[in-house]
């Protein structure tokens, strides 16, 4: 595997506040505050003194901070018993530990895509 063809590990330290767009081709992890949108094609770890208040889309979400906003996970979202978790999540699968506080909507399970209405003919 080449240098490019690696996927990227990065970490927003504690005490950094990011407003605006992130995109990562691979892991990330919230240490400090992320204000705006977040799509990574890997894991999205908010550590406990994290914080995210927007949007994110990713492989797998494993919080322990603070999310307030829409979270898309196409795999497994842990919730662990430090997290607070505020607004709409779809994910395929959902762990929640004891302790930990969601408020909010949640959708399992993969969506079917919206069906065809039918179509008539008039006569």
């Amino acid at each position: 595997m080449s240098v490019n063809e690696s996927p990227a590990r990065n970490i927003i330290g504690n005490g950094t506040l990011i407003k605006g767009e992130i995109e990562s081709n691979g892991d990330i992890r919230i240490d400090g505050k992320v204000v705006g949108s977040l799509r990574s094609t890997g894991k999205v770890v908010v550590g406990q003194n994290g914080s995210i208040e927007g949007e994110i889309h990713c492989k797998q979400a494993d919080v322990s901070g603070y999310v307030k906003g829409s979270i898309i996970v196409d795999e497994l979202t842990s919730l662990k018993s430090t997290s607070k978790v505020e607004g709409e999540l779809t994910t395929k699968q959902l762990y929640i530990e004891i302790g930990a506080i969601f408020t909010g909507k949640c959708e399992m399970g993969k969506p079917e895509p919206p069906k065809e209405a039918p179509k008539f003919e008039k006569k």
